[in-house]
């Protein structure tokens, strides 16, 4: 099985386009937005930004015998700020180390376009898998200001 982390290039849109949908409608008590939705647009935000290659946001994928099987998307939000999104790694690869291998890897693209970044991500508090690798990846729990009335958990990677 051979493994490779990189980009997700303009012409692999299509590609992301199929696990992104895949991923709402595996875990759609992950994400924010839902498959119903995202499936009747004509492209995905992060798509379009893929086809354009957005300086300040991008996909990584994990290829697995040269097919994406895992993506996780970076989005600089400003004030050296940027946070990681849609992290889903296919079934048959889940509990492999696929995905802290994949989230190390955008946090090392990250941290090279971007000076001095911090990279935060959010995660719904009852998603315990998620939380839990966020956690082995290197992640932290950080004050919510909006803790009393959300059920996400705002998370900031401290390792350098």
């Amino acid at each position: 099985m051979m493994i490779e982390y990189r980009n997700i290039l303009p012409n692999e849109s299509k590609a992301y386009r199929m696990i992104r949908l895949e991923s709402l409608k595996a875990f759609p008590e992950a994400f924010s937005a839902s498959y119903e939705e995202s499936v009747k647009m004509e492209k995905l935000r992060l798509e379009e930004d893929i086809e354009n290659q957005k300086p300040d946001r991008f996909v990584t994928g994990v290829f697995i015998d040269n097919e994406l099987s895992g993506m996780c998307a970076f989005v600089n939000i400003g004030n050296n700020t940027g946070n990681i999104l849609q992290m889903y790694v296919r079934k048959g690869f889940q509990g492999k180390s696929i995905g802290i291998e994949l989230i190390q890897a955008t946090i090392l693209e990250a941290k090279c376009r971007f000076n001095n970044i911090k990279v935060e991500l959010e995660v719904k508090s009852d998603n315990t898998k998620a939380f839990d690798l966020y956690k082995r990846a290197g992640f932290e729990e950080i004050p919510n200001d909006l803790q009393e009335t959300s059920d996400v958990v705002i998370m900031r990677y401290l390792r350098d």
